[in-house]
């Protein structure tokens, strides 16, 4: 892997683990208590989100390392339930890598992972809710099907963001409110596009696959409104042909 941007001649080892945290590290104000969400995503050339139905179609080797990169860094990943359905999620596993890490920054031994879901559609007997190191969140709104959200409780820590729907700003800040400062988005689409419409998303970290791939896949952030946010570009790395972009909301220092 190479770094394209930026080309100072201090940078990290990117053939490592330790190198590729270095270059995905969270900036300073979030030890300072202050939530930063980044979201990870993958898009084909022609800005397909899926290939044949899912993201891992359009993947690699690199992509795949950064991924487990990024969720080591985290506290919790948000992911919504459609996603979670069709890519069989299952709890994030412990990287020997990363344990001393993740233990002196007071963090648990692996993310937790967050289901965002209004109807609770879930599986609960799959191992994201049987088999979890730290246990799954459900985060869903006050007005879910009351048994529904009985069985959720049973298995997993239920977080409440809304009224009639999941509010995203009301989700992030409770997760804050638990010490979760570090948060990471999977998407998917739909997700995604409601954290950015919601004015909460800080950082997309895109991987970007040599492929075309027409057909109708949803572009990385799908949902009703229209929005032009300007993100700046923190860097840029390749492989093969892949390339792996981290763009960012500027920062006010006195955050």
């Amino acid at each position: 892997m190479r770094r394209l941007l930026p080309t100072a001649s201090d940078v990290t080892d990117l053939t490592t683990l330790q190198g590729l945290a270095e270059a995905y590290a969270y900036p300073e104000a979030v030890t300072r208590g202050r939530p930063w969400l980044r979201a990870n995503m993958v898009s084909s050339l022609d800005g397909a989100a899926r290939l044949d139905g899912l993201s891992d179609g359009l993947s690699s080797e690199a992509d795949k390392r950064i991924f487990g990169v990024l969720r080591a860094l985290a506290d919790v990943v948000l992911v919504g339930a459609e996603t979670v359905r069709a890519e069989g999620y299952r709890p994030a596993r412990a990287r020997a890598e990363f344990a001393a890490a993740r233990e002196a920054n007071g963090q648990a031994a692996v993310p937790a992972i967050a289901v965002v879901t209004g109807r609770l559609d879930l599986d609960l007997k799959s191992p994201l809710f049987t088999e979890p190191l730290v246990p799954t969140l459900v985060v869903t709104a006050a007005s879910a099907p009351a048994d529904a959200l009985r069985a959720a409780r049973q298995v997993a820590d239920v977080v409440i963001a809304g009224d009639e729907r999941v509010d995203p700003a009301a989700a992030v800040a409770a997760l804050a409110e638990r010490g979760w400062t570090r948060l990471l988005t999977e998407g998917g689409p739909g997700l995604l596009g409601q954290l950015t419409a919601a004015g909460v998303l800080d950082e997309l970290c895109l991987s970007l696959a040599p492929l075309l791939a027409a057909g109708d896949a949803p572009r990385i952030s799908h949902g009703p409104a229209a929005l032009a946010e300007r993100m700046d570009l923190v860097s840029l790395l390749e492989e093969k042909g892949f390339l792996f972009a981290r763009y960012a909301r500027s920062v006010n220092p006195a955050d």
